[in-house]
């Protein structure tokens, strides 16, 4: 065990107080994967019971352990993760995640180059078996899935724990500093904190983190390079529905109230351009249903993706196409000519806004950015993302774009080169986790 850090008895209490209030929820947790199992169907079953410390799957012993909470995490880790195989292309990585959404983009993203493996409930008796079964030599995580049993079991075995492009909100920190005694001691069981940006590396700073475990390597989200598969499932995509010479709108990663904003202006859009297709895709796949019954319920021509071309509709009059399908989102932002970025105008503090702009597609988002402010505030500040709060203001801002091509592409361009700009952050990353 590592002796530099020696925890206080208040923190001690904090961690087994905290492993106390899981263990008594822990069957409830398995009542409800229970209820869920009978009554959705549940998708892989015998995988997602790993999430209960049975059933694990892991690559070879000795190798890499790299979590990421969902699908923006997993985008983000994987620039690093193809860094990495480059310099050590047969090293065995095992990544987790512990949503179904995060598993599928992993699958998707890394095909059975990795081995996934769903994160067991945070208890000191499932992590120590995730952790023998994998024997890691380092545990890298993405953005700030800090769990204190996970990273307890790791420091007394001395596999050194990483956390890159760490994100450190203000609410974050405000939160973390009223649990210190459960928080600060994690912060000193980390080798290395990799802060995504300055806020990030202040707030860090300012909750304890040691000085020789903080570095500012910046955000590894703007190394996102745009897929060339993206752009081929993208035509795919337009052929199988026949809207390749149609103006289309994605609203990405939606959130309620969302969708109905986007519709209403959507409507307006429509007198004026009436060939305009607006492509809603939710955030959250429970949400679709309730999502389809939105777009009934406003009077436009909708039709869901997972009916497929063969709808019997007339794919000319579709006005609304729902997405229901998950891993399509990069695909649709490749056919796009603008985009929405969901959980801005609901206060969720904004999606991935660099995934539009890798494609060269100008940026609509709401008010409440404050996962990536600095991201944000560079692609506003080159014209690249527009702020709209209301219905109206999309409505202004589409037909505007929509009307003026010219327009429409310099913010497209201006998005492309903040990427351009702000490179650097995946080898800075890499020489701090000891790849370079």
């Amino acid at each position: 065990m590592n002796i530099t850090f020696s925890p206080k008895r208040k923190e001690r209490f904090s961690l087994w107080g905290y492993t106390l209030v899981l263990w008594i929820l822990l069957p409830f947790l398995f009542l409800h994967f229970c209820y869920q199992f009978l009554t959705k169907k549940l998708a892989n079953p015998k995988t997602r019971i790993q999430r209960f410390g049975f059933n694990l799957s892991t690559a070879v012993p000795g190798g890499l352990l790299i979590h990421c909470v969902s699908v923006g995490e997993v985008v983000a880790a994987a620039n690093v993760i193809s860094a990495i195989r480059k310099r050590h292309p047969n090293i065995p990585i095992t990544l987790t995640t512990t949503t179904v959404t995060g598993a599928k983009q992993a699958n998707d993203l890394f095909k059975d180059t990795i081995t996934h493996c769903y994160l067991p409930i945070d208890t000191g008796w499932m992590m120590r078996r995730l952790l023998k079964r994998a024997a890691p030599s380092q545990v890298i995580i993405t953005e700030v899935e800090l769990w204190p049993n996970m990273i307890h079991q790791c420091w007394r075995r001395d596999i050194p724990v990483s956390v890159i492009n760490a994100r450190m909100t203000d609410r974050s920190a405000r939160t973390y500093g009223k649990i210190s005694a459960l928080f600060v001691p994690m912060l000193h069981k980390l080798s290395k904190i990799c802060a995504q940006g300055e806020r990030d590396f202040s707030n860090y700073q300012m909750l304890g983190a040691p000085s020789n475990t903080l570095v500012l390597t910046n955000n590894i989200k703007y190394e996102q390079p745009a897929r060339p598969e993206a752009h081929h499932q993208a035509e795919d995509f337009a052929n199988a529905f026949g809207i390749s010479k149609r103006p289309i709108i994605v609203a990405g990663s939606t959130h309620a109230p969302e969708e109905k904003v986007l519709l209403v202006a959507h409507q307006r859009v429509l007198d004026q351009h009436p060939n305009a297709l607006l492509v809603i895709v939710p955030r959250h796949p429970q949400r679709f249903n309730d999502v389809y019954q939105i777009c009934q319920a406003s009077g436009l021509n909708c039709i869901r993706s997972s009916d497929g071309s063969q709808n019997g509709g007339d794919p000319d009059k579709t006005q609304v196409l729902l997405v229901d399908e998950m891993g399509k989102l990069q695909a649709l932002y490749a056919l796009a000519i603008i985009a929405f970025v969901g959980g801005s105008i609901a206060d969720r503090g904004g999606h991935n806004a660099l995934e539009p702009a890798a494609y060269e597609v100008p940026i609509l988002m709401g008010p409440h950015r404050y996962n990536n402010p600095a991201i944000c505030q560079v692609l506003a500040e080159k014209g690249a993302l527009f702020e709209v709060n209301n219905a109206e203001q999309i409505y202004q801002l589409v037909t505007a774009w929509l009307t003026d091509e010219s327009a429409r592409k310099d913010a497209g361009q201006a998005g492309k080169r903040v990427l351009q700009e702000n490179s650097g952050a995946v080898n800075a990353t890499l020489k701090a986790l000891g790849f370079s």
